[in-house]
Parts: structure tokens; sequence; C-alpha cells
């Protein structure tokens, strides 16, 4: 399982992919999104149905990979009945934090429950060596905010594509008239 908001999916998202698959020699990996993502409750561009288009379209052409789109928003239900859980380092540390469970003992109930764990390195937060995924360090840079700024190039191309046609990442206005019209 590989969670993430995926606004919008990047090339960095399907390098982790591929070295996931390979990594842990998986003959599936399921992306998750949740309706409303934890910490991300004020997203509203572009909606859901779109993002979840796009992302369909995406994976069309990527064998073995598979989209769940969820409710659940902690990783420990994310991430229920899967062999390995997928996450960057930035989501490894922020899973740490008890403020998202109401409690360190809920917080350490709830990371008790999670799969292997793989986690995508990335500065500058530090990934225990036993964890992290190998990912070609070239994508380290690459971000859906850089992407959402305006870096088209760092989108995969079903991504992209969409964001040309409507400007849903890179010109909110234009993607709201778009909606309108």
């Amino acid at each position: 399982m590989y969670p993430g908001s995926f606004n919008p999916p990047t090339t960095a998202h399907e390098a982790i992919i591929e070295a996931a698959l390979a990594g842990y020699g998986l003959d599936r990996l399921d992306l998750a999104v949740s309706r409303v993502a934890l910490a991300k409750e004020d997203v509203v561009r572009p909606r859901l149905e779109h993002r979840i288009d796009v992302i369909e379209t995406w994976l069309a052409d990527l064998p073995g990979v598979g989209l769940e789109v969820t409710d659940a928003q902690l990783l420990a239900d994310i991430a229920a009945g899967y062999d390995v859980l997928v996450v960057g380092a930035d989501k490894w540390h922020q899973i740490h934090d008890p403020s998202f469970y109401g409690s360190e003992a809920a917080r350490d109930e709830a990371l008790a429950l999670l799969p292997t764990v793989a986690v995508v390195p990335r500065p500058p937060h530090p990934v225990p060596d036993e964890l992290a995924l190998a990912v070609d360090p070239r994508h380290s840079a690459t971000s859906s905010s850089a992407a959402r700024a305006g870096d088209r190039r760092l989108m995969v191309d079903a991504a992209a594509v969409f964001d040309r046609c409507t400007g849903a990442w890179t010109d909110p206005a234009r993607y709201d008239r778009w909606l309108a019209a």
C-alpha cells in the first residue's frame, strides 16, 4: 500500500512505485487516496473526482498497480491487510506525532498495527537505514508542491495533459472557469 494525495502524481511517485515493486518483490502495489487526507482537509483543487480520473489514467499503463479510494485517514487503518506500507520520510515523521491520535498510547497502538514499512528518504528527514527504500536520488527534489507551482515536467503525463487542458494544478482561476463552463 502506498498512500498519498498524489496531487498531482509526479515522476517521483512513479519511481517510488517501481522501487517498491522491485525492492520488495511485490506482485501488486495499491495506491490509497483518502477522500479527506489527514492534515490536508482544506484541499479543494482539483476536485477529488478529477484527481482520481487522472490517477486511473496514469495507472492504466502501470501493470501491478491499483487504486483504493478510502474514507480512512490514519495509515494503520489504510494499511490494514497489506504486507508493506510505502511512505515518504516526511510522512514517516508525521505518523509518530501523537497529536494525530489523541495520545501517545493511541499512537503506539496504531504504529504497532503497521505492516513492514518502506520509507522513501527525503531530506531533511532522517530515515532508519533498515526502513529506507532505494529510490534514484535524482527524484528527491521532485515534489507535488513544485509541480503545482508550475513545473509540469515533474508531473506524470496524465496529470500534465489534464493540467494543460484545465489549469487544475498550475492555474486555479482557469480551473474554476473550466468547472463553470
